[in-house]
């Protein structure tokens, strides 16, 4: 089952989150859904609200609040998009100007205020507790990732596990909150719902270090944005820690300055210090070791489509050029 599969079969469930998606956006303030309308229609997989859904399908959920919860979880993603384009200076997304290219900062950050503030609402109408506090808890963690991925900047001597910290909580925290969103609307038990919630965990980890190493070998135009843009913003993803902790004393020496300066020095020097110290061939091994922790925590989930679209997800999650 490929990834296009996987669209095909839940297709008639995405286009009711879709649905749901654009009712939502409404406000009477013509800029917000001038910015909101931009930023959801622009691109992108869709995969956390697809989560939901597959997770929900996997316990056999049949109601209507999962397209809800879907939305919210694309409208929190999309928040923390707005703001993050803001907070890197970022001027391309998927191949489209970001937000604040086109619309200024202070526009990106308040149309971002208003997604989280309007998911909240559509969080209490599902009127469960549980739901509630799955999603205020993913929230206040993703929040924190992000203060954590700002004190990382600029430090050549953040080590991996620091940076597998900020991971699992800016991007795989609600990962784990959808596919966990899923099975308690399904009626799952503790044990399931947790094995539903590690899934989503580590392949949210997975997914985002393939995007890590991917801007030090994949295709602009693939990839949807600019190639080394990790490094010119200062981040020190995996591929640059790794070349750090191997590499020689020259080698170590150029990556700490790129870090330190955001490649001001160019950045096919460190590209190829990366090259040679084998640093996306380990960061690719990580990510398949996440994709295959996230196929053994929903090992004993009864088999049916809806679990191999799951699995599905795990191998397109680290072998994907986009």
């Amino acid at each position: 089952m490929s990834i296009e599969s996987i669209r095909s079969f839940i297709a008639e469930d995405m286009g009711d989150v879709d649905t749901v998606i654009r009712q939502k956006l409404h406000s009477h303030v013509a800029l917000i859904r001038q910015v909101s309308e931009y930023i959801i229609n622009s691109g992108g997989k869709r995969l956390r609200p697809a989560l939901v859904v597959l997770s929900a399908g996997v316990f056999g959920y049949s109601g209507s609040s999962h397209h809800v919860l879907a939305a919210v979880v694309e409208f929190i993603h999309t928040a923390t998009l707005l703001h993050d384009d803001v907070v890197d200076d970022s001027s391309m997304r998927r191949n489209h100007a970001t937000a604040n290219a086109l619309f200024g900062n202070a526009a990106s950050v308040l149309v971002g205020d208003f997604l989280y503030s309007r998911a909240f609402q559509m969080m209490v109408e599902i009127q469960n507790m549980r739901v509630m506090e799955v999603l205020a808890d993913a929230t206040n963690t993703i929040a924190e990732g992000e203060v954590l991925q700002l004190l990382n900047c600029r430090d050549p001597d953040v080590e991996e596990e620091n940076y597998l910290r900020v991971i699992r909580f800016k991007t795989a925290k609600l990962f784990e909150a959808a596919a966990r969103l899923g099975a308690i609307l399904g009626g799952a038990s503790i044990a399931e719902e947790s094995a539903l919630a590690a899934y989503g965990m580590h392949l949210g980890t997975a997914f985002q270090l393939v995007d890590d190493l991917l801007d030090y070998s994949g295709d602009n135009h693939d990839t949807g944005k600019n190639l080394g843009d990790d490094l010119a913003e200062g981040k020190p993803t995996l591929p640059l820690i790794f070349a750090v902790r191997t590499g020689n004393a020259h080698q170590t020496d150029t990556i700490r300055r790129a870090i330190e300066t955001g490649g001001a020095d160019g950045f096919e020097p460190v590209l190829q210090i990366i090259q040679e110290t084998g640093a996306l061939d380990y960061a690719r091994q990580c990510a398949q070791k996440e994709s295959g922790m996230a196929l053994a925590a929903i090992e004993t989930i009864s088999d049916s489509a809806y679990k191999q679209c799951l699995t599905q997800l795990a191998d397109f999650a680290v072998n994907r050029n986009h």
